[in-house]
């Protein structure tokens, strides 16, 4: 007795050692098991747990925590040391419930379930149950990480308020128990089963069995578990079902499956994670990746507990982890039932010091276990003879035919009788052997092994056979396959479906089936497949099985379910109006009747049943005749189609035969529901048979959430309508949330029953939903057109007015062709007004509706007019406007005309064929070119246009003054382009005095060449060459020092070669000669309009040349800034003044005799008061325009202008930068365009073109370069015409440069 202290002790010690690694969540070493006991009886639930620290324990009943003090006397609980329990005394039908457990500390919390379940005596006994399973779950797909619940609706006749059925869920067959990865839910009337974080290993056929003393009823779909995406592109799925096998001290086998998917590349192998129970940390087992879907993983600590988990690994990367495996003890197992027979027998080995130095015996019974390529595993039995503390072995290896044997494991001996050896020469034999220690020593080595090869004992399993797919439903396939010939130690098998000529594979399932025989879900209905399957084992998959033929996935016909919701329409005293539900599942054919059946209940026993029609009628309503007054009566009704007649509905309520004298209407029936959008719906209905004393003058329609109490029905429309159709349009409809809809009638004597409530409408817009769409084609023929993308073989569109259905429409044709259904109208009109429908059948309800109201009509008149009879929009009307050379173009741009568009030219009535004409299709600018205008060219243009249907045509009329200007210009043009060819004047002949009190005569010229010659002439008579004068950079100059009497005269200069010649002249007179120098200073003075600056001239005359300048820049006049002379006045008008037009301003006088300046500086102080006194001026002049005291006309020129400041030569050098810029006049604001070569440019980092505040625009060449030598114009345009401006650049190279003088 004294080793008891001993252990104790040293437990303690071990404990305050490391306390850290004891800490775990808590665990339960035994949990409560479920009872059945009969009313009154007492009944006791208790668990076991396990947990440092110390874990806090509460009990639940249907997920309520129980309060003992709530109820006194009525719980009982109990916690001592690590046991806990939970007693319900005097248990009656309320305690039927499902408890739970739930322990929690700081590591983490767990629960445990168990059920009780409260019988009555008196219902064992005489009492036969009918169990029927209904809205039954169907084939359901998850994915990896998500919840996914189902369930269903279980009836049982009789309807016993006490009685509870055991429900049981069966996965594969195998029997489910509540679990952190399963919950199981009874209502009392529905059985739901919750999948919490589903896995792979989650997949299967799950089976619900509800079992009374009668007998059983089950129910069963299969549910797939799909890979959660991948974290890295390509990486394999996660392996499943991880299992740990053959544990003891410090070793476990560790077996999976390996998973569908490898992700597009072979799957390299498998990295096994341990990780300790209560611990977070994973740690790799394996530093290489394992083919072998088995692994033995050592160096386990012994007494702790481990749980493991897989991962595989391609060349794309990582899989996610499979879900953990259950925890394992590292416990020899002898020891464990040792230990639990000492516990169970509170007995203790007194003879433990008996054998204590002992040096043990020979292990026995040495084998090898398993052999791989990467492993061999080894196992033996502890030998007899070993003492009581405990020994460890060595293990020890040779190599086949030599006699040199080596320790294995020399640093570290094994606890356990199972050990893996690794880094084995594949190919290569071994024996092995082992030997035992202890304190005492090593005892002798064991009998050696036969010699073993290393390498794979199991082969991949080959390829399946033959696979044969058959028809199942809309969306499965039956495949079945022949087995795999050979196959050893066969997991199962994986199937893969591919649409037919697409060569993309999908998984069918992610878990291995064993069958040969497997149902496909989740495919696309009315599309062909094929299919190929691949064999598993724990060596690997093999080969695909040859591909099956392709098959058309549709449902094979069957009989249709049973329908249900039986209920009377009306009563009188021999025969009662029945009313019912269509099935829910009408076996892929459509339904061609029903057949009723009806049979007395008398005393409350059911009598047999009676046929009440022979023949089968087509609608959901059918009077019984023949019946008895005042017996009661239940009846049943069968559905039929192509494939046969369906099983009976269950039997309906006993209703009582007696006539109905109510004043108020029956309930209305065959409620349907369509167009269901995420807040509205349409609820169409019949009317009551039973109408009452009074004709039906209305409905009323009610609504409430599917799961809400009866108490929370509401009305839709305080106002009864007096149609069968109703959208229910509610914007405060929770979307996803589901309710039911029921209808009342009501006459002058009041509102009657209400109808059969309708199923649950799901508020919710499904993927996909299409809506009737309006057309009018080219045609103006205008259509309703629905499409639907759920078509199945048997679907048809049913097209209906006001929500009845038009079968041989007299005003409308319908066409369908394939997915898509149009309704045409003949010839529309008002008749026509009214709610469109289409309904598709054997779908999940596609339908949309149109409204056609008076406005709508109007419209689709107009469009189809239009559509009938097409204009072709114009952007702009005839135009013209003077090019280059005096040519005319007439142009006009169209909004949008296709390429195959005509145009004719019409001038006076006849169709022109002379001149340019072109047609650009992409922008739709249509234009015509005239070299020139005769006096036969007066008169109207016309353009008309023809595309396909569409007309349209535009005219300009070119008459009297406005056709004499045209021309006039146009000549004008052509003269000046001509003269331009050769050398010509760019600024004809011109003076101006020098500050040595010289006249320098000088003109400015262009387009001058080698052989050009310039020709001075006074009064006619040539002047010869001399120093006098000069040609430089395109100016010619001609210097008179001491002017005199004599110098005055006519001066000509002539230029000419052999492109043409030239000519300038100027009148230098006395007068001339005199006039500047009688000018006055110039002097400011601010009017309404602006500020003037002016000067008086005593001797002013027209051959006076004057200029004025602003910052020393000749000024570009414009409508702004003008010029002008009034008597004796010279002046510049500067209207509405800005900061721009500060600075130093200058007029020049060149007389003959000299020249003269006169400046004025308009800044600072000058400007502000001149400025602040136009501003007042036009404050008093505005004023009296209000008043109407002054009437002001104001000219506006609103035609685009180029204002000036373009030169007509620009000659610059190689690498220099050009900017020129000049003034924009007219409104509206005109677009500019600049053109090089006649070519519009694009501004970019080379040619940068802007155009700011609506007046300047500027041209700017970075970096010139020869290229950039050519003709530039720049084009301005508005709605009042169109004006260009040119300049022609050149450039030289530095080893070029002009401007030398000419001797």
């Amino acid at each position: 007795m004294a080793a008891c202290p001993q252990i104790h002790e040293n437990e303690e010690y071990h404990k305050r050692l490391n306390e850290d690694s004891l800490m775990h969540t808590p665990e339960f070493v035994i949990k409560p098991r479920s009872h059945t006991v009969w009313e009154k009886q007492c009944v006791r639930l208790h668990c076991t747990i396990s947990g440092w620290p110390e874990p806090r324990v509460v009990w639940y009943k249907n997920n309520v925590s129980i309060d003992p003090m709530a109820k006194p006397g009525k719980y009982k609980v109990e916690s001592s040391y690590s046991v806990h329990s939970l007693e319900i005394n005097k248990c009656d039908f309320d305690d039927t419930a499902q408890y739970r457990v739930s322990a929690m500390n700081s590591k983490g919390e767990t629960s445990a379930f168990a059920s009780v379940v409260v019988k009555t005596p008196c219902l064992e006994y005489g009492v036969k149950f009918e169990t029927h399973i209904v809205e039954k779950f169907g084939v359901s797909f998850g994915r990896e990480g998500e919840t996914l619940s189902f369930g269903c609706s279980v009836i049982i006749y009789p309807s016993l308020q006490r009685f509870q059925p055991e429900i049981e869920w069966y996965r594969d067959d195998k029997l489910l128990v509540q679990s952190k990865w399963v919950q199981m839910h009874w209502s009392g009337d529905r059985a739901t089963l919750t999948l919490s974080h589903l896995n792979k290993e989650d997949e299967g056929l799950y089976t619900l069995r509800v079992i009374t003393k009668s007998g059983f009823e089950t129910h069963s779909a299969y549910v797939f578990v799909r890979d959660a995406d991948a974290e890295v592109a390509g990486a394999p799925g996660a392996p499943l079902d991880v299992q740990s096998l053959d544990a003891n001290k410090d070793y476990v086998i560790v077996t999976w499956k390996q998973p569908a998917v490898d992700g597009g590349s072979p799957i390299l192998g498998y990295f096994v994670d341990r990780c300790e129970v209560g611990m977070t940390h994973w740690f790799q087992c394996n530093d290489t990746p394992v083919k072998f879907a088995r692994f033995p993983v050592t160096g386990l600590v012994e007494g702790r507990s481990y749980v493991f988990r897989v991962r595989a690994v391609n060349k794309a990367g990582m899989s996610h982890p499979s879900r953990v495996s259950e925890p394992v003890a590292a416990m020899d197992p002898a020891d464990r039932t040792r230990k639990e027979k000492i516990i169970q027998n509170n007995d203790f080995p007194y003879h433990i010091h008996e054998k204590l130095g002992v040096v043990p015996g020979r292990p026995r019974d040495l084998s090898v276990i398993e052999a791989t390529k990467n492993y061999v595993v080894l196992s033996w039995k502890p030998p007899g003879d070993k003492g009581h503390e405990g020994v460890m072995y060595y293990v020890e290896k040779c190599v086949s035919g030599t006699d040199s044997w080596q320790r294995v494991n020399t640093e570290i001996p094994v606890k356990s009788p199972r050990f893996a050896l690794f880094d084995l020469a594949e190919g290569k034999s071994y024996r092995f052997r082992v030997r035992c220690c202890n304190s005492a020593g090593v005892g002798e080595p064991s009998e050696p092994t036969e010699a073993t090869t290393v390498g794979d004992k199991l082969d991949i399993p080959s390829a399946p056979g033959r696979v044969v797919p058959t028809r199942n439903t809309d969306t499965s396939v039956v495949v079945s396959w022949e087995a795999s010939r050979a196959a050893k130690e066969l997991v199962g098998y994986y199937i893969e479906s591919s649409i037919a000529g697409r060569n993309t594979w999908e998984p069918c399932n992610n878990k291995p089936v064993k069958g040969t025989r497997f149902i496909c879900h989740g495919l696309t209905t009315e599309e062909s497949y094929v299919f190929r399957v691949r064999a598993v084992n724990a060596a690997g998959i093999s080969d695909f099985s040859q591909e099956s033929e392709a098959i058309k996935v549709k449902a094979a016909i069957a009989s249709p379910t049973p329908p249900y919701g039986i209920t009377v329409l009306e009563c009188v005293r021999d025969s009662m109006v029945l009313a019912w539900k269509q099935p829910t599942f009408i076996g892929g054919a459509d339904i061609t009747g029903y057949f009723i059946d009806y049979r007395e209940v008398i005393g409350g026993v059911p009598g047999k049943w009676h046929e009440a029609n022979i023949k089968s009628v087509s609608e959901r309503a059918y009077r019984v005749s023949e019946l008895k007054e005042n017996m009661l009566y239940q009846f049943q009704v069968r559905a039929a189609n192509m494939a046969g007649v369906g099983i009976p509905s269950l039997p309906s309520e006993t209703f009582k035969c007696e006539e109905w004298t109510i004043a108020v209407p029956g309930p209305p029936h065959d409620l349907q529901v369509q167009e269901v959008r995420k807040d509205s719906l349409v609820l169409l209905w019949k009317a009551p048979v039973y109408q009452g004393r009074d004709p039906v003058n209305g409905y009323y329609i009610d609504i409430k959430e599917a799961e809400a109490d009866f108490e929370m029905w509401r009305g839709v429309n305080e106002k009864a309508t007096n149609k069968t159709f109703m959208k229910v349009c509610i914007h405060d409809l929770k979307e996803g949330e589901s309710y039911v809809f029921r209808v009342r009638a009501q006459n002058k004597a009041g509102v009657g029953k209400a109808s059969d409530p309708t199923e649950p409408v799901e508020a919710v817009t499904k993927p996909g939903t299409a809506e009737i769409v309006v057309n009018v084609d080219d045609d103006g023929v205008i259509s309703l057109n629905f499409e639907c993308s759920n078509l199945t073989a048997d679907s048809k569109f049913v097209w209906s007015k006001n929500y009845k259905e038009m079968t041989e429409p007299e005003r409308m044709t319908l066409e369908t062709k394939g997915s898509k259904s149009k309704a045409i109208f003949k010839t529309p009109s008002e008749e026509d007004l009214g709610i469109y429908s289409c309904f598709v059948t054997h779908t999940d309800g596609a339908s949309a509706s149109y409204t056609l109201s008076e406005e709508t009509l109007k419209e689709l008149l107009k469009i189809s007019h239009d559509h009938k009879f097409p204009i072709i929009p114009l952007k702009t009307e005839l135009a013209v406007e003077l090019l280059e050379k005096g040519r005319v173009r007439f142009w006009l741009q169209a909004e949008k005309i296709s390429a195959n568009g005509k145009i004719e030219y019409v001038f006076n009535d006849n169709v022109i064929h002379q001149g340019e004409m072109n047609f650009d299709k992409n922008t739709g600018v249509i234009e015509m070119f005239m070299e020139s205008l005769g006096k036969e060219d007066e008169g109207t243009f016309t353009f008309q246009l023809q595309d396909g249907k569409a007309t349209n045509q535009s005219s300009l009329v070119l008459i009297g003054d406005v056709f004499k200007q045209l021309q006039k210009e146009s000549e004008f043009q052509k003269k000046e382009w001509i003269r331009k060819q050769g050398p010509h004047f760019v600024e004809y002949l011109g003076y101006e005095v020098t500050p040595e009190c010289c006249v320098r005569l000088k003109c400015k010229v262009a387009n001058m060449k080698k052989d050009s010659v310039a020709l001075w002439y006074k009064d006619g008579r040539e002047i010869k060459v001399n120093e006098k004068l000069d040609f430089s950079e395109g100016v010619l100059t001609l210097e008179i020092t001491q002017i005199s009497k004599k110098d005055a005269g006519i001066y000509e200069v002539v230029l000419k070669d052999d492109r043409g010649k030239d000519t300038s002249t100027l009148n230098l007179t006395d007068q001339v000669l005199a006039a500047s120098n009688s000018s006055t200073q110039l002097k400011i003075q601010s009017t309404e309009e602006g500020i003037r600056l002016y000067t008086f001239v005593s001797y002013y005359n027209d051959e006076l040349h004057v200029t004025w300048h602003h910052k020393d820049a000749a000024i570009a006049f414009t409508e702004r800034i003008k010029s002008g002379v009034v008597g004796e006045q010279l002046w510049l008008q500067i209207s509405e003044p800005t900061e721009k037009d500060k600075g130093k301003y200058a007029i020049e006088f060149f007389d003959g005799k000299g020249g003269l300046r006169r400046t004025v500086e308009l800044a600072g102080q000058a400007f502000d008061d001149a400025f602040a006194e136009f501003q007042r001026l036009k404050l008093i002049v505005s004023s009296a325009e209000c008043t109407g005291n002054r009437l002001i006309i104001m000219f506006f020129t609103d035609r685009a202008r180029v204002a000036g400041g373009l030169p007509d030569v620009v000659t610059i050098q190689e690498g220099k930068s050009l900017n020129l810029t000049c003034n924009i006049w007219g409104d509206p604001v005109p677009e500019v365009t600049w053109l090089k070569n006649e070519r519009e440019m694009v501004s970019n980092d080379h040619y940068i073109l802007k155009f700011e505040s609506g007046k300047f625009a500027s041209f700017t060449i970075t970096c010139v370069n020869t290229s950039d030598s050519g003709k530039y114009s720049i084009l301005v345009k508005n709605k009042y015409g169109t004006e260009s401006g040119d300049f022609t650049v050149s450039v030289f190279l530095p080893d070029e440069e002009p401007g030398k003088k000419k001797k």
